[in-house]
């Protein structure tokens, strides 16, 4: 909420209540602005508060408002019309008013208080009318938004040009076709798709690892309207691109692998913004050549894939951005690449290898449901004409019947896809026979599996039940979780 008071005291504008350094050059804009709108303010002081006191305030989009409390107090237009609205934008010096990042979440934010008016910059009106439930008033200049309220002035049109920033250019969805001879990860793609699990792909240069990432987003399940939101929310906090329609793809993000953590989970001074693993949230998070990334960033994302969601703290305030990615790691199996390669002699020694593959922890891999090791693919299939893999499309639709499958299941818990439902949950509400998980007991009590582990192969089973059409995981289907969470069988048998 902002207050205005007007005292009859030597001219000055006062801004109050914990404003950053561009909100707090406000009152200069906010002067010459309503002067070059015929809306001359008195030479009185003038006092503005920021409330609550005690939050900082950030950027310039509270301009608009600030002018309006100003105006309300000094009596030039109706105190009663404008608290019925919730104004944002960034004021010119002429009064025009000027795009400003993150209109879609301050929309939302003006509904949840329970405000059903908001006015907003023209620019930003494709972005604001996504949201519904609300009415948006458009304009380009500060004498315009006066006039709504009951000033008695010319309506004066904007004249900064304010060109929106163009969302970058999608890349065309990939199809699943175009992978040969590595039927098993293309099956292990298909699994983390509809169960939403991470997924790890560590093998030789070469061997389809990217292409396989790459292509998991077309098989994922077109996102519902609160997700596509969320998501537009995101890139518009982020990055500042004009968001004039929803997108129901779910969105994929590679970053280099020179990132910083505060590129990957965000920060940046004064409120921290998204970061990657927040814009990826509904999609893909695909790192490549995953052991380069910095140990500390890889380190960041333990907590928010286990929760779903990244708080970043500051001394005195703390946001929350959302974090419920798909994570797909890719790693070579050594330095140069060559350790699992039929031709080329590889030249690393085994302490190289274990450094190299090191880097990714055992925290961090205990968290990755899928963790696959593949091999290349052999050349008399890869140019088999007479081979022809899975469409996206046939694989998309055998996810989504198997998402349903589990939504039905879940209909009387919080969840609805099998990598967010709890362990405790699962153990107590959806435990597959004794005979079932036999093998999967074995491998904890041998110290194979961690608890976690043990939990989320539990998860991969209804997974691949869900596939497979079954009403609860058999044997089989615990097989093939164990066996796609990278338990050694032979290892077992030999125990």
């Amino acid at each position: 909420m902002i207050e205005a008071d007007i005292s009859a005291s030597l001219p000055a504008f006062i801004l109050v209540g914990l404003p950053d350094a561009s909100l707090s050059e406000s009152p200069a804009r906010v002067r010459a602005a309503c002067k070059n709108s015929k809306l001359d303010l008195p030479a009185r002081k003038i006092t503005v508060n920021l409330s609550p006191a005690s939050v900082p305030k950030h950027g310039s989009s509270f301009d608009l408002a600030i002018a309006i409390a100003v105006l309300s107090a000094s009596g030039l237009i109706s105190a009663r019309s404008a608290e019925r609205f919730v104004h944002l934008g960034e004021l010119a010096l002429d009064g025009s008013l000027r795009r400003v990042r993150g209109i879609i979440p301050m929309v939302i934010g003006a509904r949840a208080a329970g405000f059903e008016e908001v006015v907003v910059p023209a620019a930003n009106r494709a972005e604001a009318e996504l949201i519904r439930g609300i009415r948006v008033h458009a304009f380009d200049h500060l004498s315009q938004v006066a006039i709504l309220h009951g000033a008695h002035v010319e309506p004066l049109l904007g004249s900064a040009n304010d060109v929106p920033c163009a969302p970058a250019a999608s890349e065309p969805m990939r199809c699943f076709s175009d992978v040969k001879g590595q039927e098993q990860a293309v099956d292990a793609a298909r699994v983390a798709a509809a169960g939403g699990h991470h997924m790890s792909l560590i093998g030789a240069p070469g061997c389809g690892k990217t292409m396989i990432a790459q292509r998991l987003p077309s098989i994922l399940p077109p996102l519902d309207e609160a997700q596509a939101i969320e998501v537009a929310s995101i890139r518009s906090l982020a990055t500042g691109e004009a968001q004039e329609r929803l997108d129901f793809v779910a969105p994929y993000i590679s970053p280099h692998h020179s990132s910083s953590m505060a590129a990957l989970v965000g920060g940046g001074s004064g409120i921290p913004r998204p970061g990657l693993i927040s814009r990826a949230s509904s999609g893909v998070l695909f790192l490549d050549e995953a052991p380069e990334f910095n140990s500390a960033a890889l380190e960041s994302l333990r907590q928010p894939l286990e929760s779903g969601v990244i708080q970043l703290a500051r001394s005195n305030f703390a946001v929350k951005y959302p974090a419920r990615v798909q994570l797909v790691l890719a790693a070579n199996p050594c330095p140069c690449g060559k350790a699992t390669s039929a031709t080329s002699a590889c030249q690393c020694t085994e302490l190289q290898k274990a450094r190299y593959l090191g880097r990714l922890s055992g925290p961090l891999l205990d968290r990755i449901d899928i963790q696959l090791r593949l091999q290349a693919a052999r050349p008399e299939v890869v140019l088999d004409e007479s081979v022809t893999p899975k469409t996206s499309q046939k694989l998309a639709e055998e996810v989504l019947e198997a998402r349903t499958r589990a939504k039905r299941r879940l209909a009387q818990s919080p969840w609805s896809k099998n990598s967010d439902v709890p362990g405790t949950y699962i153990r107590q509400h959806h435990r597959p026979s004794t005979v079932a998980t036999a093998l999967l007991d074995r491998a904890l009590s041998r110290g194979q599996l961690s608890m976690r582990g043990y939990d989320k192969c539990l998860r991969l089973s209804w997974t691949v039940a869900d596939l497979n059409g079954h009403d609860s995981p058999d044997k089989a289907d615990l097989a093939v979780a164990l066996w796609l969470r990278g338990v050694d069988f032979q290892a077992m048998s030999r125990a």
